[in-house]
């Protein structure tokens, strides 16, 4: 049996010469946490790096720390207060391993964790950014190779909507880039339009309910267009919203564009957007079966919603659309066929 006592012993030597360390990083941590909110932008090298190394995109690495932070709760923020996803101690440490915030690699590595030191300072901290991007690269490319991508993911996040989710952030990060901030007016401004700051205002269609975004009349047929960088999360029928689309962007933000007349050919669920691409028409439609249409004047329903991955509301797209209309627009029409 001594064979068996050999890690404990290892272990226990591991304390003794650590357990100072220890302590100082534990403090180090503290302090951390009382430091302003960090963000993505420093990390995006990091991600390419791990890219390099390991066999994962570095836009999926990057996906999967913006989607946990902005998915984050208050109880879960105090516990990893860096930005992006963070591994549960006992897996980081390795199940068994009888040494408490252990971040001595060699013990680490004895008992399966999941740390690694990724930049070479003697130490896998979990909440280092090269260790933390390094371990959940390395853990990824394993995971990779025994199932796939998107098993690796779901079982980070036990969530079929969050691995949708981050697998089109990914994708949005690939097509477009790290900079995503650009936004568009969301109807095509050369067109005669008006705008109605209604949200919150009362509705009766369906029951009694609030209006959950801003209405802006136009006439039949004027170009609607996407306002940010985006995907076609949903496209179709709604008995309130007639012929509607649905684009969530990087941020986890939702658009929501009702009443539409028609959409632009050829746009489908989960294709990609960009601020001022043509996605459909003004129109009438709603209130009522398929196909039902002029029941009100032709305008556009435009609704912002918020998702931190426990509930999602609506909130007013009133200060934004302001400030939009005010920016130069350039109208990204579809291809003559």
């Amino acid at each position: 049996m001594a064979h068996l006592r050999t890690p404990v012993i290892f272990a226990c030597i591991a304390l003794v010469l650590y357990s100072e360390a220890s302590v100082s990083l534990a403090s180090s941590y503290r302090t951390a946490k009382a430091t302003p909110k960090p963000t993505q932008e420093p990390l995006f090298g990091l991600y390419r790096a791990s890219d390099k190394e390991y066999d994962v995109s570095w836009a999926l690495l990057a996906a999967i720390d913006r989607y946990a932070e902005l998915t984050k709760s208050k109880s879960v923020r105090k516990e990893v207060p860096y930005y992006g996803f963070g591994f549960e101690p006992s897996a980081w440490e390795g199940i068994a391993n009888p040494l408490p915030d252990d971040y001595n690699p060699s013990t680490i590595r004895l008992f399966n964790g999941i740390g690694v030191d990724e930049d070479g300072d003697g130490l896998a901290l979990p909440w280092d950014p090269a260790d933390r991007i390094g371990a959940m690269a390395r853990w990824i490319d394993g995971a990779s190779q025994e199932e796939d991508a998107e098993t690796a993911v779901w079982n980070l996040f036990q969530d079929p909507v969050a691995v949708e989710r981050i697998f089109a952030f990914a994708h949005l990060f690939n097509t477009y880039g790290t900079n995503m901030s650009a936004h568009c007016f969301p109807v095509a401004k050369r067109y005669n339009y008006s705008v109605k700051h209604s949200f919150g205002a009362g509705r009766s269609y369906g029951g009694a309910r609030r209006h959950e975004g801003v209405d802006i009349f136009a006439s039949y047929g004027t170009p609607v267009l996407a306002s940010c960088y985006g995907y076609v999360e949903l496209k179709g029928w709604n008995r309130f919203g007639g012929w509607r689309l649905g684009i969530r962007d990087a941020n986890n933000i939702y658009y929501y564009y009702a009443h539409l007349s028609s959409y632009v050919k050829g746009l489908k669920q989960g294709d990609l957007v960009r601020p001022g691409q043509v996605i459909g028409y003004v129109g009438s439609s709603g209130y009522g079966p398929p196909g039902t249409s002029g029941k009100f004047p032709p305008h556009l329903h435009f609704g912002l919603y918020r998702d931190f991955g426990r509930h999602e509301w609506a909130f007013s797209p009133s200060p934004l659309l302001v400030s939009w209309e005010r920016m130069p627009q350039k109208v990204i029409y579809p291809p003559k066929s």
